[in-house]
């Protein structure tokens, strides 16, 4: 005999960008976004950092559309209803009208360097911007690029959230249009 089939409703929905929600244990495992002035939830798979990590670098008031499906109550068997929609992120469709970027290893983050970040050994591996954001270079690559504080700064490669969820870090492929590491000859 055969079985039924469950069908989910994916959403589609068009809000602001508001912040990242975050675990008990710090991670991230959501997002709220204004939807004509009513919040709503999304929430990630556990352990999805690709999610988190599409997150990451948004600013609060940026234009989203997101697709997922509507949860149901709380497994947990609260009689307390949830205080907006939630639904079980699926996709990230848009961010300001564009498509997300396919790669995270072509992802940007620009700003002014306001510090000077350091290995566990001690030598300077990468800089802090004046927007929280956080570009390791290897203490090698810093050498090679010469950084220093006041330095302006447009940084390429693979990004995600800082563990204290202000900011992002990008391990710099290229910084300023220079190559961070030399490229070996054959």
């Amino acid at each position: 005999m055969p079985h039924p089939q469950e069908t989910i409703d994916i959403w589609s929905v068009e809000g602001r960008f508001q912040h990242l929600v975050y675990s008990p244990k710090g991670g991230i495992e959501g997002v709220l976004i204004d939807t004509d002035g009513i919040a709503t939830q999304f929430v990630f798979d556990r352990h999805d950092e690709a999610a988190a990590a599409a997150f990451a670098g948004l600013r609060p008031g940026q234009a989203l559309v997101i697709e997922g499906a509507e949860q149901g109550p709380s497994p947990k068997g609260t009689d307390r209803d949830a205080a907006h929609t939630v639904y079980q992120f699926e996709r990230l469709v848009s961010v300001d009208g564009l498509a997300p970027a396919d790669t995270p290893a072509g992802q940007q983050i620009a700003g002014t360097v306001v510090r000077l970040n350091y290995a566990r050994h001690g030598e300077a591996n990468g800089v802090v911007l004046d927007t929280g954001d956080f570009v390791h270079t290897k203490p090698d690559g810093f050498v090679r690029l010469g950084l220093k504080v006041g330095d302006k700064v447009l940084a390429e490669g693979r990004t995600q959230a800082l563990s204290t969820g202000g900011g992002r870090v990008v391990e710099a492929v290229r910084v300023n249009g220079r190559r961070v590491e030399e490229r070996q000859e054959a």
